[in-house]
């Protein structure tokens, strides 16, 4: 335990923390055991983001294409008119959790295990002869490349979709899951949590004036 107490757990976060008689405010930092108090929370931006320019990173919303950059162009769609049971099998063999469907080059629904599940329970068990037109969602919500990951997991709550379409004007440029989201979000605040705890490891000595006070 250092001076500022033991008090973080899980993610760079503000947390209090009781310090005999009074509480202090700061920063937590997992596996540190430091609340960085929130007189210095300005340094640390700026220490983040100093380190951040020098590694050629810029502070900045995520979007959509950053996520599709990751993901690379694979896309699995099916016509609305094929067999609801050669879709599932598609999707059981590739581990997918949706499809788009296509005609004649535009998005006219989507496929997930949702809809999957709909379309068993009303035949009662069975997908039978069902199309896939019988079962896709026909008016799925729709996002571009610019758009911030926050606008999308604000859609997403909102409509509890776990999929969201891409598209550039008309053309299909990916999906994104809620997978997806989260795990950019994920990466952002690991980021900043390795930027923080560097801040600590380089904490700078107390002046003497400091200490007396």
């Amino acid at each position: 335990m250092n001076r500022y107490g033991a008090c973080a757990s899980g993610w760079v976060r503000l947390t209090a923390c009781v310090q005999g008689q009074r509480v202090e405010m700061g920063i937590g930092v997992s596996g540190h055991g430091v609340l960085v108090p929130t007189v210095y929370q300005m340094q640390i931006v700026g220490y983040i983001e100093s380190h951040a320019s020098r590694a050629g990173l810029k502070r900045k919303s995520m979007k959509v294409s950053d996520i599709l950059r990751l993901k690379g162009n694979t896309l699995y769609t099916t016509p609305p008119l094929a067999p609801l049971a050669d879709a599932v099998k598609t999707m059981a063999e590739h581990d997918l959790g949706s499809m788009l469907v296509m005609d004649h080059g535009d998005l006219v629904g989507i496929l997930t295990f949702r809809e999957v599940i709909l379309a068993l329970h009303g035949n009662g068990g069975t997908l039978g002869d069902a199309t896939v037109r019988s079962a896709m969602d026909d008016h799925p919500i729709t996002c571009s490349p610019d758009t911030e990951l926050d606008e999308v997991r604000r859609m997403m709550l909102e409509r509890h979709a776990r999929y969201l379409p891409v598209l550039s004007k008309r053309e299909l440029m990916g999906v994104v899951s809620f997978y997806d989201v989260a795990k950019a979000v994920v990466d952002s605040q690991n980021f900043e949590n390795q930027m923080l705890k560097a801040y600590i490891r380089d904490w700078p000595a107390e002046k003497e004036g400091e200490k007396a006070n």
